[in-house]
């Protein structure tokens, strides 16, 4: 640390609510200014911030220190291990070691649970879920027959898992005809979904979320949709069926995408945006419906132009209508 060696911490804030005692950081540029006005104890700065008056600590990812400093100060709550007696347990559950099984969960016949599961009050498993290894399933959270999860995966409150799939078939009548969805959600490891996200199943094959992806709140997987490794959905985002997501696509919020799409490797697709084609790798897009983010930008700024360029161009027009005018009179003379 720069500055002394002898300062006391107690707690982690943000930079403009931290105190004496508090220890804060800087990772975005534009909040360099607010350095002189804290009351922290002590900053996490990135190599490239300027000298500062108070103890500092420099490396290269800011945030990602934050957030490790925020686990030395924060005791996450533990639930009890065990399984409740008000728990329902069907017959041929398996269980590994050291379980955590909460009042009125429901365990569905021929479930299979790893070692170090959390299993919250209130949580449903339909028959024959598999959960990994140390995974945690907070309360109101369902998962339906058939579903895997891999381990380490958490699922916040209210998430669905495996629900059918929107799949109705049109008939003569003007009805519509529904299509069994026989098919599974697959849940790789390390995978965080928010809470009341729901993922669907397919009529035939498996809706999959890849290795260590993170879904926001209130994010909605369709019927045999692929998700890839390491991945982030922001909140309300929507992905209709048989659309695929590549390696570390990153969405922002209240993004929608039409089926059957393609989205290539470290794409970035940005809030609002609405995608109606397949994306490149490693493309940055934006606006509904999406395009290359940089054109978009022009193409907003110039959009707000609108009004005072359509007064322009019908000022225009009437001057050229009366030169039209006079060089009419003066032929006819």
């Amino acid at each position: 640390m720069a500055g002394t060696d002898d300062v006391e911490i107690y707690r982690v804030a943000g930079i403009d609510e931290a105190g004496p005692g508090d220890l804060t950081f800087v990772a975005n540029r534009k909040y360099i200014s607010r350095i002189k006005t804290t009351r922290a104890s002590a900053i996490i700065l990135g190599e490239d911030i300027p000298p500062v008056s108070i103890p500092s600590i420099r490396t290269s990812d800011p945030y990602l220190a934050f957030a490790r400093a925020l686990e030395q100060f924060f005791a996450p709550v533990v639930p009890e291990q065990g399984i409740h007696p008000a728990a329902i347990i069907a017959e041929n559950v398996t269980m590994g070691s050291h379980p955590s099984i909460g009042a009125y969960a429901v365990i569905g016949k021929g479930c299979k649970l790893g070692a170090g599961v959390t299993i919250y009050p209130h949580v449903v498993l339909y028959p024959d879920v598999c959960v990994g290894d140390g995974s945690v399933l907070h309360s109101q959270v369902t998962v339906r027959e058939g579903c895997i999860l891999g381990s380490r995966v958490i699922l916040q409150n209210g998430v669905v898992i495996g629900s059918d799939g929107f799949g109705f078939a049109p008939t003569k009548e003007g009805s519509f005809y529904k299509i069994c969805q026989t098919g599974r959600v697959v849940i790789e490891d390390d995978v965080e979904i928010g809470a009341n996200s729901a993922i669907d199943r397919a009529a035939v094959g498996d809706t999959i979320i890849r290795r260590g992806s993170k879904l926001d709140n209130l994010v909605q997987i369709g019927h045999g949709a692929r998700v890839g490794e390491d991945c982030v959905l922001a909140a309300q985002v929507g992905l209709a069926g048989s659309t695929h997501l590549g390696n570390r696509v990153w969405v922002g919020g209240q993004v929608g995408f039409a089926g059957h799409l393609e989205v290539g490797d470290k794409a970035v697709i940005t809030a609002q945006s609405g995608t109606s084609h397949d994306v490149p790798p490693g493309a940055v897009i934006s606006g509904s419906p999406a395009f290359e983010n940089s054109a978009w930008l022009r193409s907003t700024a110039a959009f707000a132009k609108l009004p005072q360029l359509v007064r322009k161009v019908r000022e225009l027009e009437k001057e050229i209508q009366q030169l039209k005018s006079s060089l009419k009179m003066e032929h006819s003379k």
